[in-house]
């Protein structure tokens, strides 16, 4: 049976299971399950004394800071991160690659490279190194366009630095 719902939206009632009457406001969206989850990406942005760590929503458009790691040593810190894969259900992770300027590979992108090969090593997941030259300077001028304390843009940096990476590879992954 339709209707015409108050709010002007057309509607379709039908008895359930047990004989009460279901209103269905979206007939054409399966109402019994919802939208899977997309599955969901961990960007890094890593440095020698902190990792800056986002993740993708469960839809998988936009990226969101999750966290700052205090670097320890290697076995902790991949033990943190390998905490966050499992607790977000990552899919993949997306590692930044610093490049210098000229796209040339420094000793940096070589330590880096090594990461994210000990990284997919050890999480047995896909590991992408990106661009991330000018992330950090991008995220210390977005942060200084806040109201933030100095010290509180210095707290979040890394994860800011980290959604950028995140963002900006999902967005060319999508265009493609």
């Amino acid at each position: 049976m339709r209707a015409l719902a108050a709010d002007g939206h057309v509607t379709r009632s039908r008895r359930d299971g047990r004989g009460s009457i279901c209103t269905l406001y979206n007939p054409g969206v399966n109402q019994s399950s919802p939208a899977r989850p997309h599955p969901r990406i961990l960007g890094l942005d890593v440095g020698s004394k902190r990792i800056g760590v986002a993740v993708s929503d469960p839809l998988g458009i936009t990226a969101q800071g999750l966290e700052t790691i205090h670097r320890q040593n290697k076995r902790l810190d991949f033990e943190r991160l390998e905490k966050v894969v499992r607790e977000y259900s990552v899919a993949e992770i997306v590692v930044g690659f610093p490049l210098r300027m000229s796209g040339a590979k420094g000793i940096q992108a070589e330590k880096m490279q090594r990461f994210a090969d000990e990284l997919r090593e050890r999480i047995q997941l896909p590991v992408h190194l990106w661009d991330e030259r000018l992330s950090s300077a991008q995220a210390n001028r977005l942060l200084r366009e806040t109201d933030m304390s100095i010290k509180r843009r210095g707290e979040v940096v890394d994860q800011m630095a980290a959604v950028l990476i995140l963002q900006s590879w999902m967005e060319a992954r999508s265009s493609h």
